[in-house]
């Protein structure tokens, strides 16, 4: 019994990592976590930044925002992004020392 809720635990460990290295898979999901990595940006900055449209954009942030990776705020007229998960920060600095400064500019 021990082994099974062991390894029950470990199905649902590894759906969770899964579930968030398939949100940032895509390579223009990853430039936007990579730029949030440094510091939180607005929509506008975001825009310039990964120069994509802004409605791809807004799935993007979207589906990141409901995975739990990204937390927005709204401040007058601009809503900022920034990194929400701390072990998403960790996978972009691994990232950076395995494939030399990969998600920096």
């Amino acid at each position: 019994m021990k082994n099974k809720q062991k390894f029950q635990g470990l199905q649902s460990n590894c759906q969770r990592v899964a579930d968030v290295l398939k949100a940032i898979a895509h390579p223009q999901r990853l430039v936007l976590v990579c730029s949030l990595s440094e510091s939180e940006k607005t929509v506008t900055e975001l825009l310039a930044y990964c120069e994509i449209s802004q409605s791809q954009l807004s799935q993007f942030l979207g589906r990141l925002t409901r995975q739990g990776i990204l937390a927005s705020r709204k401040e007058g007229v601009h809503v900022y992004y920034s990194i929400n998960d701390p072990k998403v920060k960790k996978i972009v600095n691994t990232l950076n020392t395995l494939y030399g400064q990969a998600c920096t500019n």
